[in-house]
C-alpha cells in the first residue's frame, strides 16, 4: 500500500512490490496471481461471516450481521482500520480494481449465501436467502460508493442503512 500511495497504483510494479516486501518475484505470485489481488485479499469477509454464523440465536439475521460488522471493525487496530479504508479507497479510484472487485464481491455474497443459509436453516439457493444477502450487500454498497466517512463514519452510515432495511425501507 505504502508503493501505491508514493507512486501511484499504475506505476508501481510486481517487480517493486517484491523488493519491497523482500521475497523474490516467484515467491510474491505463489501468494498473490496479480498485482491486483495485492489490493482485493479479503481477510475481513470470513471474519465476519463467522461471527454472524456465531451471533446468539435470539438476533434477527440484520442484528446478527450488524453486531459481526460491528465486532470485526472494532476490532482492528487504529492503524489496521486506516490501511483498509486506504485499500477501499484505492479500489474506488482504479477502473480496473473497480472492475475486478465486482468479481470479488460476487465470490464474497457466494460465501455469505451459505452462511445465512446456515444460520436459518435453509437452502443458499432459497430465493428469500440470496435476496436477504442482497439487500445486506446493497445497503453496505450505498454507503461505500457514495461517501468517504472513514471506518468509524461508515458503521454509523450502515447501521442506520440496516435500520431502514429493517423498518421495510419506508421513504
Amino acid at each position: 500500500m505504502r508503493l501505491f500511495r508514493d507512486q501511484g497504483y499504475a506505476s508501481t510494479t510486481v517487480e517493486q512490490i517484491a523488493a519491497a516486501a523482500e521475497v523474490s518475484q516467484s515467491t510474491f505470485f505463489r501468494y498473490f496471481p496479480s498485482k491486483e489481488d495485492v489490493v482485493l485479499r479479503d481477510e475481513l469477509d470470513p471474519l465476519v461471516f463467522d461471527a454472524f454464523v456465531a451471533a446468539p440465536p435470539e438476533l434477527t439475521p440484520i442484528q446478527a450481521f450488524r453486531a459481526a460488522v460491528r465486532a470485526v471493525v472494532q476490532g482492528l487496530s487504529a492503524e489496521q482500520q486506516a490501511e483498509e479504508w486506504e485499500r477501499h479507497r484505492l479500489t474506488q479510484s482504479v477502473p480496473e480494481l473497480r472492475a475486478r472487485n465486482l468479481d470479488a464481491l460476487t465470490q464474497g455474497m457466494g460465501l455469505f449465501t451459505q452462511a445465512v443459509a446456515q444460520r436459518v436453516g435453509r437452502r443458499p439457493d432459497d430465493v428469500a436467502v440470496r435476496a436477504f444477502v442482497g439487500a445486506l450487500v446493497g445497503v453496505g454498497l450505498a454507503v461505500l460508493l457514495d461517501e468517504d466517512p472513514g471506518p468509524t463514519g461508515y458503521l454509523e452510515l450502515f447501521d442506520a442503512g440496516l435500520a431502514q432495511l429493517e423498518a421495510g425501507l419506508p421513504l
